[in-house]
């Protein structure tokens, strides 16, 4: 029952810009358990990275799909199209960069 539990808790969305067609990022996919893992799973097996915040996939799935990505959430996003940029293909490192710029960015609200 665990396992379901922890199952039902992921949440994960996709997104997608084409600066010739919208004014901001649009969700392609979205969606809570299963589907979340699906959609996890998919990016991994096509070599989209992926990029954990439990926050922003929590604000993002409750969107809809087609819809751009309100303003509200630029900064967010922008974080993300940074990570990726300096996305190396190495888990483990990758892993340790993202932990590091969310202890950043917590440290930076704080203050």
């Amino acid at each position: 029952m665990a396992d379901f539990s922890k199952i039902m808790e992921k949440k994960a969305a996709a997104l997608k810009y084409d600066n010739e067609k919208n004014g901001a990022p649009m969700i392609v996919a979205a969606g809570m358990g299963h589907m979340a893992e699906k959609i996890t799973e998919t990016a991994m097996k096509s070599g989209v990275p992926v990029y954990e915040d439990d926050s922003l996939a929590s604000l993002l799935t409750q969107m809809k799909l087609g819809a751009e990505i309100p303003e509200e959430l630029f900064q967010a996003i922008v974080e993300i199209y940074i990570y990726f940029l300096g996305f190396t293909g190495d888990p483990e490192k990758d892993r340790a960069e993202r932990e590091r710029r969310r202890e950043e960015r917590k440290n930076n609200l704080s203050s």
